[in-house]
């Protein structure tokens, strides 16, 4: 059927239908109030390299439901009718194909606008065009494994002072404290492909960069878009040092390539003085915003706690900062909140959001009856398993230690705990862990919430059972590694967990353990790099290789590249005056292959930021500073 005849069906469809309402002398309740079907976003050009596939979208609006039939060169896809639309492995045939989608409705139906497919040739790929990885989330995957295993152009051999140093920086207009983002092969308007570097600032504004075009000096970018709206500015640090001299976007944002979406969580303060939080969601060719957005966050929750009234908790904007990065499962974005400096009133809230509309579909406290509870993870992400299910450390807060039938807080106060839930709304605590000593911790601030998460892949027991871990650390410097499926709840005779390992770490952990081939790092506050081997799906319960440099406040996120399992490097930022990029053989940590401070005259020192973790793709590693990302690659 073609797209003229579905449009013509609509048409008398809906003809026939208002003149027989009229012969009856009424009207319909539900037609009078019908919105027409409109596209509020159009598809979009896409290119790709020959044997890649390209994805295609839309954005309606109107009264439900709304249908969509996807074109090919004016003739129909069978079975494409989705809001978007995902080519099948493309070949040199189909350069130059059009694609359209026609949205309809009850009411009317509408055809978007028509999209061009640009197929490149393939060629046999260059070491560097072969290690080109997207890292469109925290620490490259929602395990937050910390590891890319496709990097083909940086070696233990090639990683030294005399081959490997500071090609350049891209400069911006504040801090970089949320991870840089990649993409390959974006197709730019007027410029065409680029490998894009995504930059989020402190001063709310968002920045993509030709990732390639850093040699040796800076250079403008592809597009740049300010977060601020009329006569506001970033946020005070809140007489908080934590994240300061201004707030604006802290959080790592996520990417959603098919939805041509990169989502972020801002913050501005007003002319008048009030603080407001928003959700964007950005075109990544053009950074124009997306889905009708942006959106003022906004919840509210049963119960009796900080900031409460009449038995509903209410989120002020001005007490929390979205310091943990952005995870997106399934089409919805979940956001994690802390506080300023422990300030309160405050409490654990959990939100989630529509990524095709930005609609929020679901709030969650953690500790509604009670105060505290953030979380932080000192810029970690929460975690999610293959199933969905999402996983994050609130930290210091209260817990109802009194418990139900069911193992939970009577209370349902969960604070300072190792949380599990679902990523279906309602969003709900499905299990947890917290510490035999969690009340004395809480109390104390030395809780472990100050710690990120690490889902380990499925690893095999003795017994032959398929274990799935998860592994955390924080102030009270014990490794905890759990069980998913039995996470241990709490005992207030003993901890009921699957592993538990003290007395490894010098200090706290402010900073997330990272995985790369059977082998866990942690890099704790004053203390070394370390590696605990996974072995019959138990952690060894000491490091079986240490780095001689010692990393001080906050320790470090120990990022890896490696060619599957060969060529491992574990890249670590030292929190200094200068800081200082290490790189470590990842077999033996005691090998260091490179550090920043190596060559003369300063050659490849960079200003220090704190809590950030390098990136690692396509030959080049990035580091976020106080006024730039510091990129380092192969020397010319």
């Amino acid at each position: 059927m073609s797209s003229q005849t579905l449009r013509s069906i609509v048409f008398y469809a809906t003809l026939l239908g208002s003149i027989s309402l009229a012969a009856c002398g009424g009207s319909s309740s539900s037609t009078s109030s019908s919105t027409p079907a409109t596209i509020t976003t159009q598809p979009v050009n896409q290119a790709v390299v020959a044997g890649q596939t390209a994805t295609f979208a839309v954005v309606a609006a109107g009264t439900p439901p709304i249908a969509y039939q996807w074109q090919k060169n004016a003739a129909n896809i069978t079975g494409a009718i989705s809001a978007s639309y995902t080519t099948p492995a493309t070949a040199a045939s189909d350069n130059g194909a059009k694609f359209d989608v026609t949205v309809s409705n009850s009411t009317s139906s509408v055809t978007s606008n028509v999209a061009t497919l640009s197929v490149n040739p393939s060629t046999s790929p260059s070491p560097s065009a072969s290690s080109n990885v997207d890292v469109t989330t925290y620490h490259y995957d929602n395990l937050r494994s910390g590891q890319n295993v496709n990097e083909t152009t940086l070696t233990t051999a090639n990683v030294s002072e005399a081959k490997f140093g500071l090609l350049g920086s891209f400069a911006v207009d504040g801090k970089v404290d949320a991870q840089p983002l990649y993409l390959s092969n974006v197709a730019i308007p007027n410029l065409g492909n680029k490998n894009v570097l995504y930059v989020v600032t402190e001063h709310d504004s968002v920045f993509a960069f030709d990732a390639d075009s850093v040699n040796g000096s800076t250079t403008a970018f592809l597009w740049m878009k300010s977060l601020l709206q009329a006569s506001e500015t970033s946020s005070d640090d809140r007489n908080c040092n934590q994240v300061t001299p201004e707030i604006g976007i802290t959080s790592t944002p996520v990417i959603d390539r098919t939805r041509n979406a990169i989502y972020i969580i801002a913050v501005s303060k007003t002319s008048t003085g009030t603080y407001v939080h928003r959700i964007h969601a950005l075109n990544l060719t053009t950074g124009n915003e997306l889905f009708g957005g942006p959106i003022v966050i906004t919840a509210t929750y049963p119960g009796s706690g900080s900031n409460s009234s009449n038995g509903t908790v209410t989120f002020d904007p001005a007490q929390y900062n979205e310091r943990a990065g952005l995870l997106e499962v399934g089409g919805t974005i979940y956001t994690t909140w802390g506080s300023h400096c422990d300030d309160g009133p405050y409490s654990s809230w959990v939100m989630a959001y529509s990524a095709d509309t930005l609609a929020q579909t679901s709030v969650l406290n953690l500790v509604p009856n009670g105060q505290d509870g953030g979380i932080w993870m000192s810029g970690a992400a929460p975690a999610a398993d293959a199933s969905g299910n999402i996983y994050f450390i609130a930290g210091n807060g209260d817990f109802g230690t009194t418990l139900n039938t069911s193992g939970f807080p009577a209370n349902q106060n969960c604070g300072n705990c190792f949380a599990k839930v679902s990523s279906s709304a309602p969003l709900t605590l499905l299990d947890y862990f917290t510490p035999v000593n969690t009340v004395a911790e809480s109390n104390g601030d030395v809780d472990f919430g100050s710690g990120g998460p690490l889902l380990l892949p499925d690893v095999v027991a003795v017994s032959g059972t398929t274990r799935h871990l998860a592994v955390g650390a924080g102030k009270d410097q014990n490794i905890y590694v759990v069980d998913r499926d039995n996470m241990g709840k709490f005992n207030s005779t003993a901890n009921n967990i699957y592993q538990e390992i003290t007395g490894q770490l010098a200090d706290g952990m402010w900073s997330k353990p990272s995985y790369f081939n059977n082998t866990v790092y942690f890099a704790a506050v004053t203390d070394a790099l370390k590696a605990f081997p996974v072995t019959s799906a138990m952690l060894a319960t000491s490091p079986s290789s240490q780095s001689t440099v010692h990393f001080g406040y906050p320790g470090a996120t120990p990022a890896i590249s490696a060619n599957g399992a060969t060529n491992g490097i574990v890249w670590a930022v030292e929190n200094n005056t200068t800081g200082v990029l290490h790189a470590f053989n990842a077999t033996n940590l005691a090998t260091e292959l490179y550090n920043s401070n190596q060559a003369a005259n300063s050659r490849d020192q960079f200003a220090d930021n704190k809590y950030i973790t390098p990136v690692v793709t396509n030959g080049k590693v990035y580091v976020g500073t106080p006024n730039s990302v510091a990129v380092f690659g192969l020397l010319p």
